[in-house]
């Protein structure tokens, strides 16, 4: 391939084959997961990366919320720097960026927008965008209240990796112009996650998130319900800004904040877990979180709500169980035989860490940098 056949946002360059990539990555925290999933997904796969040999910069703005919760200041597989504004990440960093073989620009990067068009001018090698919340980024551009990417950015990346798969990335090429739309899912660090189910758990079902408006419906109706019904049942939540947890039922442990090593033992004290998907995700459907597949590798039964895709990740009566009311969670916790409890759990683990490690996501990532480079890495 030619230059001048390449298209925009794939850059000539040297053959890569036979030497690691050299990755950038402006992502909104590797350093801190207080109140964000995307910590989480940023260490698994830069960590997957890194032992696979590439080059690992991540660039993260150094922002108040974050500085004061930060539970992996100086993350040991990557080079981590912080920046304060614009011009500091383009006076300090510029080169590193221009001389990278693949820059990554993540979902809610502060002035991500900006970000964005400095990079794109920036960068020689290959441009990425990776969208860890693709469908509140489509919704958002279609209102014009997206405050990280632009529309008129989508055409300028190389590649464009989802969160979401399904029908949502021919919808982001053919309607939005993106060149390479392609699911990369989140994953599972195992070094993190294994099977660690107790052999006496505490509780009966758990959950594990930060508040959003759209999933608190269905923590009332698939935790808090079940939990005002059945008073010797044991449950417990997760997750900052849940409000007024002093009126949940007295058999409710509400913790703040769990960080990520935490997480383990967390998912290893139930008996359940339960997942819960935000609405956008939820009506784009092919959106499994992070959490799912933790608590999967974890070998922890879940309980999940409804959305179009959730057969492809693993499958409902053998590998999750999927309840729309308080009475189909209550039958699961009172009902279920423990044999069949217990098959579940491990079936998940085992069908997770077939094809959804942080191993899995890098290998697919190098995949997707050889299709638009034509070079394998």
């Amino acid at each position: 391939m030619k230059a001048q056949d390449l298209p925009p946002g794939v850059a000539a360059g040297p053959p890569l084959a036979g030497r690691p990539l050299r990755i950038a990555i402006l992502g909104l925290s590797i350093t801190s997961s207080w109140g964000n999933g995307h910590a989480t997904t940023w260490r698994a796969l830069v960590r997957a990366l890194a032992q696979r040999g590439h080059d690992l910069l991540f660039l993260e703005r150094d922002v108040p919320w974050y500085a004061s919760h930060r539970d992996l200041p100086d993350p040991p597989f990557c080079r981590t720097a912080l920046y304060d504004d614009l011009g500091m990440l383009q006076q300090r960093w510029g080169e590193a960026v221009a001389g990278a073989d693949l820059v990554i620009v993540g979902s809610f990067v502060p002035e991500g927008i900006a970000v964005g068009d400095w990079v794109q001018r920036q960068a020689r090698g290959l441009t990425a965008f990776y969208d860890i919340d693709t469908p509140v980024t489509l919704s958002a551009l279609a209102q014009g209240t997206c405050t990280y990417l632009s529309r008129g950015q989508l055409p300028g990346y190389g590649l464009y990796l989802s969160f979401t798969g399904g029908p949502i990335l021919a919808r982001l090429e053919d309607d939005f112009g993106a060149q390479a739309a392609r699911v990369l899912y989140c994953a599972v660090d195992p070094h993190l996650h294994a099977a660690g189910g107790a052999a006496d758990p505490t509780h009966d079902l758990g959950y594990m998130g930060t508040h959003s408006d759209d999933r608190s419906a269905g923590l009332d109706a698939l935790l808090l319900a079940p939990a005002r019904r059945w008073r010797a049942g044991r449950f417990t939540v997760a997750g900052p800004n849940h409000p007024r947890t002093d009126t949940w039922p007295a058999n409710v442990q509400y913790v703040p904040h769990l960080a990520p090593p935490d997480h383990p033992a967390f998912y290893g004290s139930q008996r359940f877990t339960l997942n819960l998907t935000r609405a956008d995700m939820r009506a784009a459907g092919w959106s499994p979180s992070v959490r799912l597949f933790e608590a999967a590798a974890c070998g922890t039964p879940i309980i999940s709500d409804r959305w179009c895709g959730i057969e492809d990740v693993l499958t409902p009566g053998r590998e999750i169980f999927l309840a729309d009311s308080a009475d189909e969670v209550l039958a699961l916790l009172r009902e279920l035989p423990e044999d069949q409890r217990r098959a579940a759990g491990d079936a998940a683990r085992r069908r997770v860490l077939s094809a959804h490690t942080a191993d899995h996501r890098a290998r697919e990532l190098e995949a997707f940098v050889a299709e638009r480079t034509g070079v394998r890495a």
